[in-house]
């Protein structure tokens, strides 16, 4: 299974190539407007293979804006440099429900949710439509939810992936063995594993570990179908950006990317505040990747990011098979 990268990375293209090479695509449904999203899903059903999309779901409004806008200030020179203005730290909810309904309507194979659950009626809604629904969990806690608001499987999201954290209940952070082995003592669900797979080994191990299948994200970003920026697919084997961390500092919310200057110097005065920070942020990255400043570029990555060949998806995808 290929992972959902939200920002521009999950392409059409690449997906359908994961499809047509006999695994799943997962298109990204995170920041795009509805109407993109109709449009992709089009695109990929034309194409006549199975895939799925992942939503985000909305979480309450919890920012501080005395923290966000002590923020804003900081990252202001940063933003001059670049030639841009920051963004409006408003709250979205990211057209949820109009691609829920969209989705609905439409009928694919399967829906993934991020960041929370679903609610019954939601999952009723798109199982009349033919999907099977999953839920990202970081926890057993989280796996045991999943399992209550009526998902058919779960994505165990280890410590070691890349992008964003996707649980919300908080607590312990797992590695993926040790998360999937929990999961599948704690709740009788099907389990699909994320975080650090990169090659054949990773994904024996997680399918011994009780996994039904492997999900691999940052092994697919320097695939020509990724719509990946160059300067970031050359630093993710870059000698230079070879540690990754979890930071707050892009948007607000913990996400695993490869340490550059910006994390270094922004990240202890980053505030919890998704998608606030991510919105404020937003033109700074744009403007960073337009220049191939990767001081500055969001470049989220597993912890194997160094095994990524810039091979077609498909033959990253037969070299991860057992």
């Amino acid at each position: 299974m290929q992972a959902p990268m939200a920002g521009g990375a999950t392409t059409p293209e690449l997906v359908t190539a994961v499809g047509k090479a006999g695994g799943l695509g997962m298109l990204a449904a995170g920041y795009l407007p509805t109407a993109t999203l109709a449009e992709q899903i089009a695109a990929v059903r034309d194409v006549g293979v199975p895939f799925g999309v992942n939503l985000f779901v909305p979480a309450p409004d919890t920012a501080d804006p005395d923290a966000v806008e002590s923020y804003r200030q900081r990252l202001e020179p940063t933003a001059a440099r670049l030639g841009t203005e920051l963004g409006e730290p408003t709250w979205t909810d990211d057209e949820y429900e109009a691609k829920l309904d969209l989705l609905a309507a439409v009928g694919v194979p399967m829906v993934t949710f991020t960041f929370g659950l679903p609610t019954e009626q939601d999952v009723i809604a798109l199982r009349r439509a033919g999907t099977e629904v999953g839920v990202t969990v970081t926890t057993p806690a989280e796996a045991v939810a999943a399992d209550r608001a009526g998902a058919d499987f779960v994505v165990a999201q280890g410590i070691e992936a890349g992008g964003h954290r996707g649980g919300w209940l908080g607590g312990e952070q797992f590695g993926l063995l040790a998360l999937v082995r929990l999961i599948r003592s704690t709740v009788d669900i099907k389990v699909m594993a994320a975080g650090g797979i990169a090659d054949a080994a990773g994904v024996r191990a997680v399918l011994a570990a009780g996994a039904l299948a492997a999900c691999a994200g940052t092994a697919f970003l320097r695939c020509p179908e990724a719509g990946t920026p160059e300067p970031y697919r050359d630093a993710l084997v870059a000698p230079e950006f070879a540690e990754t961390r979890l930071t707050r500092a892009y948007t607000g919310r913990w996400a695993r990317g490869l340490v550059n200057r910006f994390i270094a110097d922004q990240e202890p005065y980053a505030p919890d505040g998704y998608p606030q920070l991510h919105r404020l942020t937003r033109p700074l990255r744009a403007a960073a990747t337009a220049a191939g400043d990767t001081d500055v570029m969001a470049m989220w990555a597993g912890q194997s990011h160094a095994l990524a060949t810039d091979e077609p998806a498909a033959k990253v995808l037969h070299a991860l098979t057992p």
